[in-house]
């Protein structure tokens, strides 16, 4: 099963290349990625780390050819971030969609974003940030320390697993607070259109459409 870490009441499990055969996340999993930029197009993956909200995170390191490893043949990853019944929790779906359909070539779908929710619903404040959402939301504190750290690294670190498994391991609780915030605000259908949409946006973003926007007068 790869590398194991305790810490702060969470299991991490670091795996190579890809996820382990016959991992079962159930009907809905919380995922995240570490990228060595915020562009899909020229940063590389590096990690991308899921949760079934049950308090392990498993990571799984993208090492390219180069540097000894598989690249984008993970096909248990693949076959997961594809699947059309099991349910993907992001927060900031936006880039992440992009980043795993540019490094992996697969569509990530069905989705929905803890981000563009909070947006729809908490009109009353401008903290979307997932540290503030958690903290808001469910009295979580997280430590955004090692956000800008080397991901490409051949090894990471204690203290980066256990920022990037900080990222997987509540989303699930986060989705329910603001699923029902979207119910009794009577937005769950826009969100849904919204979600639905993210697939093509990631692509828009791909091609160079982000700024300028195509949606744009």
């Amino acid at each position: 099963m790869g590398e194991t870490l305790f810490t702060q009441g969470a299991m991490i499990r670091l795996h190579k290349h890809d996820l382990p055969d016959g991992l079962d996340f159930g009907a809905s999993v919380a995922i995240d990625t570490e990228t060595m930029g915020l562009d899909p197009r020229r940063d590389r993956l590096c990690l991308v780390q899921l949760s079934a909200g049950d308090g392990t995170a498993h990571c799984v390191q993208i090492i390219p050819p180069a540097l000894g490893g598989r690249g984008s043949d993970c096909p248990n990853l693949k076959r997961l971030l594809a699947d059309p019944a099991v349910l993907k929790i992001f927060h900031f779906a936006r880039f992440d969609v992009a980043m795993l359909h540019h490094a992996l070539d697969v569509t990530v779908a069905p989705v929905v974003c803890t981000k563009i929710a909070s947006k729809l619903v908490r009109t009353y404040t401008d903290r979307h940030g997932l540290k503030d959402l958690l903290k808001d939301l469910l009295g979580v504190e997280i430590s955004k320390q090692q956000q800008s750290s080397d991901w490409g690294a051949p090894d990471l670190t204690p203290e980066q697993l256990a920022y990037a498994a900080s990222d997987v391991l509540h989303l699930h609780a986060l989705w329910a607070k603001l699923k029902a915030l979207l119910q009794r605000e009577g937005r769950l259908d826009l969100a849904e259109a919204c979600y639905a949409f993210l697939p093509t946006r990631g692509r828009l973003d791909l091609l160079g459409y982000e700024d300028p926007d195509l949606f744009a007068h």
